[in-house]
């Protein structure tokens, strides 16, 4: 891994802890699932800084990864529509769930459908309901970095399971070398979106 990469990986898991130290006013449940998804964010920055992307071939990391996106929009479900909070959060739990299972019992092809799901649900979530927020007049404007940040990390998502699935658009090498820009500035889009919501 090139000195670059780890300096931005530095910088995505320095962003990733202001956010869990600086996070208030916000429900339990949404302060709970936000800290969760900035802690395991940041500790997958300081994690591939030390081990490299050899770290993503793991299925443990794929499965811990996925808390992330899980989180991330159970915290936005229950900070902004808690009616939908339970929901999400039945989701999450089977999502986890089922990543885990089919990590360790099903081919591969079936590891990376049920992976793609419940991202892509999650990913939806994440992208879709700052956009209905900001334009019902819920959250303010800001709340759209969620958003964008959401597609940032879809991108680097669909790039990941591309190459799990033996189809990559891009070579490992070239998505490798973009994933830790991806990963700062979606940390960065959910900080400034949080921040301005």
């Amino acid at each position: 891994m090139r000195v670059f990469n780890r300096v931005i990986l530095l910088l995505t898991a320095l962003l990733a802890g202001y956010q869990v130290v600086v996070m208030d006013g916000l429900s339990p449940l949404a302060l709970v699932s936000f800290t969760l998804a900035f802690g395991v964010l940041l500790v997958a920055s300081i994690l591939l800084m030390i081990l490299g992307f050899e770290a993503l071939e793991s299925s443990a990391v794929v499965v811990v990864a996925a808390v992330i996106p899980l989180s991330t929009s159970l915290g936005l479900a229950a900070a902004y529509n808690p009616a939908w909070a339970v929901g999400v959060f039945v989701f999450s739990l089977l999502g986890l769930f089922t990543i885990t299972l089919t990590r360790r019992m099903a081919s591969r092809r079936i590891a990376a459908l049920s992976l793609a799901v419940v991202h892509g649900v999650s990913g939806l979530l994440i992208f879709g309901l700052p956009i209905i927020l900001a334009m019902t007049g819920i959250g303010r404007v800001g709340i759209l970095f969620i958003s964008l940040g959401g597609a940032m990390f879809g991108l680097g998502g669909v790039l990941l399971t591309f190459i799990r699935t033996g189809r990559p658009l891009l070579s490992q090498q070239q998505v490798y070398s973009v994933l830790p820009v991806i990963m700062l500035l979606t940390t960065g889009c959910f900080v400034l979106g949080l921040r301005l919501a």
